[in-house]
């Protein structure tokens, strides 16, 4: 087992001991894919699987498992419980495992920092990222404010290998910024305009800024305007914030996107994008 190379443009591998989410997005790419692989409804989980479940809806699995028809056929689950939250304790030492340094997407199936996870599973995921400082670790919510209570419990890493961000699809939506942490936007998707203000859309207080598009059935009527884009770029320019597009907004901005990194971020032979 190991960490999965991943065509998530701004990341090079996954990492997801944390999988399942309860904000109920109807874009989540994450809950169909999870869907996709869930035990059927002919299966069962095999006998010997060994998982603890949670009062609060949470499972935690202590090894992999398999999931068997009534004929005795099985296959291994990669998301034995669906969408619910569930705690890969296996795959902790996963990025440990591996040496040579990557930029790992932390929870990809996941919101880590959803109200409903257990401090414990977001304190094991930090100690197995501190086993492997080769690493770079991007984290990422729609609940930035469990990254703000744990900054003042003194409980949020600040490394500078450890990127922690925030989802915003329109510029009203909560993110966080820190003078002591390194932090970005992943504005994806892009469903509303942002003004040219850096104090109206947080851009001038973070490292680092993401766009995309909305993909999947329907992205077509979501598609983002170019001068909402523009905004965006005009005052990263300004506040000297690197900015990367994804490949789903190459129908708005053309197809020389840009695909910059901040220097903490580049992985060795990378070079700074000018």
């Amino acid at each position: 087992m190991s960490l999965h190379k991943t065509p998530i443009e701004w990341a090079t591998h996954t990492w997801n001991p944390v999988t399942g989410c309860n904000h109920g997005c109807p874009y989540c790419y994450a809950r169909s894919i999870a869907r996709r692989f869930a035990p059927k409804a002919t299966e069962h989980l095999a006998e010997d699987t060994s998982f603890t479940a949670e009062d609060n809806g949470c499972y935690v699995l202590h090894k992999p498992t398999r999931q068997e028809d009534a004929g005795g056929h099985g296959r291994t689950s990669p998301y034995p419980f669906a969408f619910s939250p569930t705690f890969f304790e296996y795959k902790l030492d996963l990025p440990e495992k591996c040496k040579t340094p990557a930029r790992i997407f932390v929870c990809s199936m996941a919101d880590l920092f959803g109200e409903w996870v257990p401090d414990e599973w977001i304190f094991r995921v930090f100690e197995a990222c501190l086993k492997a400082p080769q690493h770079k670790y991007l984290f990422l919510t729609k609940n930035p404010q469990r990254y703000i209570k744990m900054s003042k419990e003194g409980n949020l890493p600040d490394l500078a290998n450890f990127w922690y961000g925030s989802t915003t699809t329109d510029p009203d939506m909560e993110f966080f910024w820190s003078d002591w942490h390194n932090t970005f936007l992943s504005i994806e998707p892009l469903l509303a305009p942002f003004e040219e203000e850096p104090s109206h859309n947080g851009i001038g207080l973070v490292d680092w800024a993401i766009i995309g598009a909305e993909t999947g059935p329907g992205a077509s009527r979501h598609r983002p305007k170019r001068e909402w884009v523009d905004a965006i770029v005009n005052t990263a320019r300004r506040e000297g914030v690197p900015v990367y597009m994804k490949d789903s907004l190459a129908e708005v901005w053309g197809p020389d996107l840009l695909r910059e990194f901040p220097a903490d971020l580049l992985l060795p032979g990378e070079e700074v994008q000018v």
